[in-house]
Parts: structure tokens; C-alpha cells; sequence
């Protein structure tokens, strides 16, 4: 069956692996960069959110090749806090904690179910030479720093994350391949 008549994924998308971080496309091409730490400027003083935006504008400014700013929602999974938080409930006699505790475990069912998401930023870019893309991420880490953010090259899972929220609407797949509806 050609790409054009696979109905499933990964027969038109141009993905080979996912692996070092990198996404491997069939011409050979890496798709990769860096995920960056959020920070929330507008709690910051007029001054310092003006010079955190001129030096991202100055940064960008830098940048001399294609790239692109995504920002991501994953899913916070804070099943294990809660399982943490019963046992201590259950472990625990005097009633103000108990009571404490309890709020906490409500808070987080509220939580879980109202979907709640941890937005995540990256600046990606594709190239196919290995040292050409190790001196792009240090510099755009770098850069980055000078804006006053922390930044680390995508993982796997990162990219993982990624495509499964452009094709699946964020929902995980455990099988390995996205499937029609």
C-alpha cells in the first residue's frame, strides 16, 4: 500500500525513529532543540519584564536559520502524590492534619479531573549535520540564559509528547502507532 493510501500515520508521516533527542526523518534530516523551563515574567517588575522581552526580541533576532516556537500541553499525572498522600491520611490520628491532609488529596482530585495541563515551551529546528546541530543547541541554550530562562535539549519523551499532541489531541498511546477513529 502507498503513503497516499495508508490510512494510518505512520505511513505519510516522514518519521523513521525518535532517539539522542532527535526526531529522524526519512531524508535523513534531525528535528530537534531545546525545551525550556517556563518563567512568568509578569510577576516581575515593569523594568525587568521589558528587558526580558527586549533580550528574547535581541536573541530571536540572532537566530539565522528556520526554527520554530511551540508551546505544549501535557497532562500532569499526579496519581503517585495522591497515592502518597492517602497513605499518610490513613497513617496519621490527630484530626487537624488528618484534615489538612484531606484538603490536599481534594485539591488534587480537583485536578485530575479537570484535565489540569503543565504547558511546556521548546524552539526546534531541523539539520542534518551532528556538529552543526550540537553548536545550535548550545548556542540557543545559551542565548536563552542571557534571557534569564534555563533550557535543556529535548528528550525521547519530549518529542514523544509532541507528536502525539498534534495527532492524538495530547492523548498517550501505549501501542506504538496512532490509529483511525
Amino acid at each position: 500500500m502507498s503513503a497516499q493510501g495508508n490510512k494510518y500515520s505512520e505511513g505519510w508521516l516522514p518519521v523513521r525513529s525518535i532517539t539522542n533527542g532527535m526526531i529522524v526523518l526519512d531524508n535523513h534530516e534531525k528535528v530537534t532543540g531545546v525545551k525550556i523551563t517556563p518563567r512568568n515574567i509578569f510577576i516581575m517588575d515593569e523594568d525587568a519584564q521589558q528587558n526580558v522581552i527586549r533580550q528574547l526580541n535581541n536573541f530571536y533576532n540572532t537566530i539565522d536559520y528556520e526554527f520554530w516556537l511551540v508551546v505544549s500541553d501535557r497532562v500532569v499525572d499526579i496519581s503517585l502524590y495522591q497515592s502518597q498522600l492517602q497513605l499518610l491520611y490513613n497513617n496519621v490520628s490527630k484530626p487537624k492534619i488528618r484534615k489538612l491532609i484531606m484538603q490536599d488529596i481534594n485539591k488534587g482530585n480537583y485536578f485530575m479531573s479537570n484535565n489540569v495541563v503543565d504547558t511546556e515551551y521548546f524552539i526546534l529546528f531541523r539539520e542534518k549535520n551532528p556538529e552543526i546541530i550540537q553548536k545550535r543547541i548550545r548556542t540557543i541554550i545559551n542565548g536563552l540564559a542571557s534571557c534569564g530562562l534555563n533550557a535543556m535539549q529535548t528528550t525521547n519523551d519530549d518529542l514523544r509528547t509532541l507528536i502525539e499532541n498534534f495527532l492524538n489531541g495530547g492523548v498517550r498511546t501505549q501501542f506504538g502507532t496512532v490509529m483511525p477513529v
